[in-house]
């Protein structure tokens, strides 16, 4: 029952769904999760930050509901954080548990923090990272940090779909035997459209060659809970992976986990990324963002039955995009790639050219004429997400889909795709780059010259040019191209139409 007096700033909070209890419960219960809930309901005079104190009345209780700001506790707190055994050092062996790592850390700066903390570390192993070229800008962003030297290994690309998948075991042990100094191989699975690398093929190749796998698992945070979904990479030989829990595992945006595996490079690893997450993590990491980690961590485990759900709602969406066979669904050609050995049921890829329309376009008007929000568009294609264990109208989205006008409006027809660009030649290092004294010049200026910057279309957030690369006429007119699309960005750009670049002088 509610209970409140003069010296209770906000109503104690009561718990919104029944949790295990009892020393017994393992991961059926959130430890973490429970006891901030426990501390919240508590009657606490609050002197402390953060600030709002959990008072009534403020903006953010009129805005969020007091629920909210009084579950929103700093660290170290006893009964939470704070002593031996505490709740969160239980919340993050249960972590460890289900996803089969050896330790697992909770971040609070997405998966992003997860990929610098890998690049950071890796010097401690080598002096040049082996690395897919189609990686995240936050590896780019960690290659900067770490002053490593990088060898990259080019994915496949779907040049009818403009986007790059994944690389194989082959090109991996090619790329290693060429790179005497390598610290490790760094490979993405699943990538953005749900290509599925060979993860254990390419494993065996590190391993083989003496350095461990470093997977950008951002988008497999539910690998592994359910038959239908493909293994998670610490089951396939990875031996740290980055998972970006939020995504499609449940947890609030910008939470996210870091594993490392039980095996031969556990024991050097594990020191190196505790103090690397020490130095990117923030000293004052969300409650809020910590207990939903914990939650999306029980929710996966416990409820394989709404995950099976989800995976059959995806699966009816592809069905009923063949069976009108207006549109495409992307994943039906990925057997045509070496290195895709699998694809996520979870994401929703269909290729919107094939029905008369671009991709940006068809996410613009579903968004303003259909209040539906896809994930992704490319100049081709839309891709829609169903996170695991939730439950959407997909007969909503198909029937808007299929509402959409064609032919082709907007730029150009078939003939005219946005292609990926090849890169420019690698001339610096990305912290030589980075650290270089530079000019801004006009676009038209900057091909030939060297890039300071990474510069990505984001989503998903590739790097199109790298710090230290060349900068080709190629790029900047896909640069530019994508910027003009309906919602379209370029992340690291100077000004929304990419007009200007930084170079180093």
């Amino acid at each position: 029952m509610r209970t409140t007096d003069r010296h209770t700033p906000y109503s104690p909070c009561p718990s919104p769904v029944p949790t295990p209890s009892g020393p017994d419960v393992g991961q059926l219960g959130a430890p973490y999760a429970e006891a901030v809930l426990r501390h919240a309901g508590r009657d606490w005079l609050r002197l402390n930050v953060p600030g709002h104190a959990a008072t009534p009345g403020s903006d953010l209780t009129d805005f969020f509901g007091a629920r909210i700001t009084a579950l929103d506790f700093p660290p170290l707190l006893d009964g939470i954080d704070l002593g031996p055994d505490t709740p969160l050092d239980r919340a993050l062996e249960l972590a460890a548990e289900a996803w089969g790592a050896r330790r697992t850390w909770f971040l609070t700066n997405g998966a992003s923090q997860g990929n610098q903390i890998a690049s950071m570390v890796a010097p401690a192993l080598g002096r040049t990272l082996v690395v897919q070229r189609s990686v995240h800008s936050s590896v780019i962003d960690g290659l900067v940090l770490s002053g490593l030297d990088a060898v990259f290994v080019q994915p496949s690309v779907d040049p009818g779909q403009g986007i790059a998948h994944g690389v194989t075991a082959s090109d991996v042990a090619a790329a290693l035997e060429r790179t005497p100094d390598a610290a490790a191989v760094y490979i993405v699975s699943p990538s953005y459209f749900g290509a599925v690398a060979d993860v254990r093929a390419i494993a065996d190749a590190a391993h083989a060659a003496g350095v461990p796998l470093i997977v950008d698992e951002a988008w497999g945070s539910h690998f592994g809970f359910h038959p239908a979904l493909p293994a998670r990479a610490l089951s396939l030989g990875a031996d740290l992976v980055t998972s970006s829990t939020h995504k499609l595992a449940g947890s609030l945006t910008q939470s996210a986990m870091l594993h490392l595996a039980e095996g031969p490079f556990a024991d050097r690893l594990e020191p190196l990324v505790d103090r690397a997450f020490r130095l990117v993590q923030s000293t004052s990491a969300s409650a809020l963002l910590t207990a939903s980690l914990d939650l999306a961590r029980r929710s996966l485990v416990a409820d394989a039955e709404a995950t099976g759900g989800s995976v059959g709602a995806a699966d009816r969406v592809r069905s009923a995009v063949r069976a009108l066979a207006r549109f495409a669904v992307v994943s039906d050609g990925f057997h045509v790639f070496p290195d895709i050995v699998g694809a996520d049921p979870l994401r929703i890829a269909i290729d919107t050219r094939a029905g008369g329309i671009t991709g940006h376009e068809a996410r613009s008007r579903l968004f303003r004429d259909h209040r539906i929000m896809v994930e992704v568009a490319t100049d081709a294609a839309i891709v829609a997400v169903i996170g695991a264990g939730s439950a959407p109208d997909t007969d909503r989205f198909v029937e808007a889909l299929h509402t959409l006008p064609s032919p082709l409006t907007g730029q150009g027809g078939a003939g005219d795709m946005l292609r990926l660009p090849e890169p420019g030649a690698t001339k610096l290092t990305a912290r030589e780059a980075f650290l270089s004294p530079t000019r801004v010049v006009a676009a038209e200026e900057a091909v030939g010259r060297i890039s300071a910057d990474t510069l990505a279309a984001y989503p998903p957030g590739i790097p199109n040019v790298l710090p230290g690369e060349v900068i080709t006429a190629e790029v900047v007119r896909f640069l530019q191209r994508t910027a003009a699309a309906p919602n379209g960005h370029v992340r690291g750009a100077l000004d929304p139409g990419v007009k200007h670049l930084r170079v180093v002088a």
